[in-house]
């Protein structure tokens, strides 16, 4: 196949690239009908929208904002601030709210032990209220000063419709007069269906070790005490629950009056991970069968498409030209694999642009970039944005050095003269 050459002009060596269109993007497969407020699911690991309805609007989270506290226990435990074996002191707020048998609760006591680990499995698993405030105390020493990192943490993550008043996503008004400092009667914690998968997108991305705990059908917490309590996952999509559904294996739910029922869930199908979220369904059940539609879909009518294999070359053979260099050019191919989530085949058109030909250049090195100029998806913030991978250096290149830039000097000196002679 024919050599194609991407020059660079003059000095600056940025400005060249090449275009080839091999076609363009089909219209989308019809897409699920989700009766909620809201819904959204994401690639879970390069963050891509692969259906969005109704993303932006301000609604309750509820308990799908302790996925915010999960994340701050996590990195508390990533930067040494805290351990898994910390034990927790149990405040009398703490105690009283944990009593409370109208809300997700494991009864905590005074004159127990509790580490962190437990206090967080109760969290993860069974939405336990009363733990997820005694880690927020143990973090922050209050649960008004944990508010405050959760809306910074928030804002560090790329968040822009969002609202945290505490920690566990519970209207204030249910608190017993518990309700943190500052914060309103009857507030709640808010967050767009964008920024609930941004969050778990982070959460997976920095921490994949949460899906060992939230993906727990059931478990026992203080198992061979004086109080143990049996906590079931209110993730009835887990193995062995009444919905079960294969592949999903976390990760929040979420029931207050004003969020209706909500969920947060995580599925691996056919070789691909997701995160769904689904806001203000109808029940508590239909959340589930919500998020259903949207994993049939995905398995039904999405795949990932590979649009640049790594190692391969653009359209056929591709080389530079190198200045200065030992070797006039040098084959250059992609450096990364590129693939997206669609439900057709995409015929790919490439954008190459060139950004480094001086010699010398190492084996490997990145030389330019390969973008899909008719990459049409769209990523939540801090997502991967799968539209461009390097363009990298087949082989390396030395400089020429004095003498080998005379040779050249002189080499093309004669073909100058050659070109004049024959009237070109």
């Amino acid at each position: 196949m024919k050599r194609n050459k991407l020059k660079t002009a003059g000095v600056a060596c940025v400005a060249a690239a090449a275009i080839w269109t091999f076609g363009s993007v089909p219209a989308q497969a019809a897409e699920p009908d989700i009766e909620a407020s809201a819904s959204i699911m994401i690639d879970a690991d390069t963050g891509q929208v692969v259906f969005e309805d109704n993303t932006d609007e301000l609604l309750s989270a509820a308990s799908m904002s302790k996925m915010m506290t999960e994340y701050i226990v996590n990195k508390a435990v990533e930067d040494g601030d805290i351990s898994w074996n910390d034990e927790v002191a149990i405040s009398d707020k703490v105690r009283e709210l944990s009593l409370q048998t109208n809300l997700s609760n494991v009864p905590l006591r005074q004159d127990e032990t509790y580490t962190v680990e437990e206090l967080y499995e109760a969290m993860a698993i069974y939405s336990a209220n009363g733990a997820t405030i005694a880690l927020a105390e143990h973090i922050e020493g209050s649960e008004a000063a944990f508010a405050d990192r959760m809306n910074q943490q928030a804002g560090e993550l790329g968040m822009e419709n969002y609202e945290f008043v505490n920690a566990t996503g519970l209207n204030n008004s249910m608190m017993m007069d518990h309700a943190p400092e500052g914060s309103e009667e009857n507030a709640e914690n808010m967050m767009s269906a964008n920024d609930t998968a941004l969050l778990a997108y982070h959460l997976l991305d920095e921490y994949p070790e949460v899906l060992d705990v939230a993906g727990i059908p059931k478990k026992t917490f203080k198992e061979g005490t004086e109080e143990p309590t049996d906590m079931i996952n209110w993730n009835k999509m887990l193995p062995g629950l009444e919905q079960e559904y294969e592949g999903v294996d976390g990760l929040k739910t979420g029931t207050t009056d004003l969020a209706g029922n909500a969920f947060t869930g995580t599925i691996e199908q056919d070789g691909n991970r997701y995160i769904s979220v689904v806001m203000n369904a109808e029940t508590k059940m239909s959340r589930f069968t919500e998020t259903a539609k949207l994993y049939d879909y995905a398995e039904r009518e999405l795949e990932s498409r590979t649009l640049v294999e790594k190692g391969a070359e653009i359209d056929g053979e591709s080389s530079i030209e190198v200045e200065g260099g030992q070797e006039e050019s040098i084959d250059v191919t992609a450096g990364e694999k590129l693939e997206l989530i669609s439900s057709e085949e995409i015929e790919p058109e490439y954008e190459i642009a060139v950004s480094k030909s001086e010699a010398p250049i190492e084996k490997g090195e990145e030389v330019g970039t390969v973008v899909v100029a008719n990459s049409e998806a769209s990523y939540v913030q801090g997502g991967a944005s799968r539209t461009e991978v390097p363009l990298t250096a087949d082989e390396a290149v030395e400089e020429r050095g004095w003498f080998g830039n005379i040779v050249q000097s002189v080499s093309n000196l004669f073909i100058s003269v050659w070109h004049a002679a024959a009237g070109k």
